[in-house]
Protein backbone atom coordinates (compact mmCIF):
# COMPACT_ATOMS: atom_id res chain seq x y z
CA UNK A 1 0.00 0.00 0.00
CA UNK A 2 2.60 2.42 0.74
CA UNK A 3 4.90 2.01 -2.21
CA UNK A 4 1.95 3.41 -4.30
CA UNK A 5 2.03 6.30 -6.24
CA UNK A 6 -1.03 7.48 -6.71
CA UNK A 7 -4.68 7.46 -4.98
CA UNK A 8 -6.71 4.45 -7.46
CA UNK A 9 -3.59 1.94 -6.74
CA UNK A 10 -3.75 2.90 -3.29
CA UNK A 11 -7.49 2.38 -2.80
CA UNK A 12 -7.12 -1.13 -4.71
CA UNK A 13 -4.64 -2.15 -2.74
CA UNK A 14 -6.00 -1.58 0.62
CA UNK A 15 -9.66 -2.24 -0.27
CA UNK A 16 -7.81 -5.54 -1.01
CA UNK A 17 -6.07 -5.83 2.64
CA UNK A 18 -9.23 -4.83 4.06
CA UNK A 19 -11.20 -7.76 2.39
CA UNK A 20 -8.16 -10.27 3.18
CA UNK A 21 -8.34 -9.24 6.76
CA UNK A 22 -12.20 -9.24 6.91
CA UNK A 23 -12.10 -12.61 6.20
CA UNK A 24 -8.65 -14.71 7.32
CA UNK A 25 -10.76 -14.21 10.99
CA UNK A 26 -7.99 -13.09 13.23
CA UNK A 27 -9.30 -10.79 15.70
CA UNK A 28 -6.90 -8.46 15.88
CA UNK A 29 -6.73 -7.98 11.49
CA UNK A 30 -10.79 -7.28 11.68
CA UNK A 31 -10.34 -4.56 14.22
CA UNK A 32 -7.68 -3.33 12.22
CA UNK A 33 -9.11 -3.37 8.98
CA UNK A 34 -12.29 -1.94 10.77
CA UNK A 35 -9.94 1.23 11.52
CA UNK A 36 -8.72 1.57 8.23
CA UNK A 37 -12.43 1.72 6.90
CA UNK A 38 -13.48 4.49 9.45
CA UNK A 39 -10.18 6.24 8.40
CA UNK A 40 -10.14 5.05 4.44
CA UNK A 41 -10.47 8.85 2.99
CA UNK A 42 -7.80 10.60 5.46
CA UNK A 43 -5.72 7.36 4.45
CA UNK A 44 -6.38 8.34 1.07
CA UNK A 45 -6.01 11.59 0.80
CA UNK A 46 -2.18 11.12 1.63
CA UNK A 47 -1.81 10.01 -1.34
CA UNK A 48 -2.98 13.37 -2.82
CA UNK A 49 -1.13 15.87 -0.85
CA UNK A 50 2.11 15.96 1.22
CA UNK A 51 0.05 18.53 3.44
CA UNK A 52 0.44 16.99 7.20
CA UNK A 53 0.36 18.39 10.69
CA UNK A 54 3.81 16.95 11.26
CA UNK A 55 4.92 20.84 12.26
CA UNK A 56 2.31 21.11 14.96
CA UNK A 57 2.76 17.79 16.64
CA UNK A 58 6.27 19.16 16.86
CA UNK A 59 5.22 22.04 18.50
CA UNK A 60 2.97 20.68 21.02
CA UNK A 61 5.39 17.81 21.87
CA UNK A 62 8.50 20.57 22.85
CA UNK A 63 6.36 22.33 25.06
CA UNK A 64 5.00 18.85 26.68
CA UNK A 65 8.26 18.61 27.62
CA UNK A 66 8.79 22.10 28.99
CA UNK A 67 5.64 21.21 30.52
CA UNK A 68 7.28 17.95 32.50
CA UNK A 69 10.42 20.44 32.26
CA UNK A 70 8.93 22.79 34.62
CA UNK A 71 6.60 21.12 36.52
CA UNK A 72 5.97 23.33 39.57
CA UNK A 73 5.65 26.39 37.60
CA UNK A 74 2.90 28.07 39.44
CA UNK A 75 2.57 31.31 37.22
CA UNK A 76 1.06 30.42 34.00
CA UNK A 77 2.53 34.19 32.66
CA UNK A 78 5.91 32.82 33.23
CA UNK A 79 5.25 29.01 31.65
CA UNK A 80 3.43 30.95 28.74
CA UNK A 81 6.56 33.35 28.19
CA UNK A 82 8.69 30.29 28.77
CA UNK A 83 7.07 28.50 25.28
CA UNK A 84 7.33 32.15 23.50
CA UNK A 85 10.96 32.63 24.64
CA UNK A 86 11.45 29.13 22.85
CA UNK A 87 10.11 29.05 19.74
CA UNK A 88 11.35 32.85 19.52
CA UNK A 89 14.68 31.29 19.75
CA UNK A 90 13.89 28.63 17.46
CA UNK A 91 12.96 30.86 14.56
CA UNK A 92 15.79 33.05 15.01
CA UNK A 93 18.78 30.23 14.72
CA UNK A 94 16.62 29.19 11.60
CA UNK A 95 16.99 32.24 10.32
CA UNK A 96 20.78 32.55 10.54
CA UNK A 97 21.63 28.85 8.97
Amino acid sequence: MLDCKDRETAKKAMSDWINWAYNCDIPQFVKCAKTMMNWLTGILNSFTTTITNGFTEGCNNKIKVLKRNAYGFRNFKRFRNRILHMFAYQSEKQATV
